[in-house]
């Protein structure tokens, strides 16, 4: 747009040259003819169009400056619209990385039914696991994967829990230990949770989960890809 408005004022200020040049011709030639006493009819069509050229160069520069005040705003208005993309942009990478591990750190049951807190937090990026709640929030719909760790050192009694996907009981797994040593067990799923979706794990009352400095029970999940 720039361009073109250049364009037109380089050819206004041509015609207003030559208009120039022409109207000083005229007036030569007026000269010489009163010197001579030669009486000549003054030409009325070039009297009457100069005023009207005169408006109309006015008028087209005032078009122009126009113009050019428009394509201004535009530019801003485009720059204001490249800053937001760009920023959009980084919100958006932020809130796809995602991925936590936390440890129970504590004995858990029997005798409680309740939603398991992984306390000690190994990772948390993106801040999508609450270790006060022990509920992962998906910040972004897309696939994500879990899995899990249960560990438990209490002879005769029954390791187990269970992966609920908003309330939804998605998985249960469970071991018995009836001799005088450890048993643990794992698993994982791959699930597609939309923006705000909670995945959390419980215990039944039955059912009893140990943990050491060494992190034997866990609870992890990751974004794979956006949807």
């Amino acid at each position: 747009m720039m361009r073109r408005a250049t364009v037109v004022l380089a050819l206004l200020l041509c015609l207003q040259w030559t208009w120039a040049q022409t109207d000083g011709e005229n007036k030569n030639s007026e000269v010489q003819f009163e010197s001579r006493g030669t009486k000549a009819a003054p030409d009325q069509s070039r009297t009457n169009v100069t005023p009207d050229i005169w408006a109309e160069l006015k008028e087209l520069r005032h078009k122009i400056e126009k113009l050019e005040q428009e394509n201004a705003a535009l530019e801003a208005k485009m720059s204001s619209s490249v800053n937001d993309v760009e920023e959009m942009k980084r919100v958006t990478a932020d809130l796809t990385k995602v991925a936590f591990t936390a440890s129970l750190a504590v004995d858990v049951g029997p005798g409680t039914d309740a939603t398991l807190r992984f306390l000690r937090v190994l990772t948390n990026i993106g801040q999508a696991y609450n270790p006060d709640t022990g509920i992962f929030t998906a910040p972004v719909s897309g696939a994500y994967y879990f899995r899990f760790t249960l560990w438990n050192r209490r002879t005769n009694t029954e390791v187990g829990a269970s992966l609920h996907h908003n309330y939804k009981r998605m998985m249960n797994n469970s071991d018995y230990n009836d001799h005088i040593a450890y048993v643990s067990l794992s698993n994982g799923i791959v699930l597609h949770l939309e923006q705000g979706d909670e995945v959390f794990m419980t215990i039944d009352s039955y059912y009893s989960i140990s943990d050491t400095g060494d992190n034997r029970t866990t609870f992890s999940g990751f974004l794979l890809f956006p949807l």
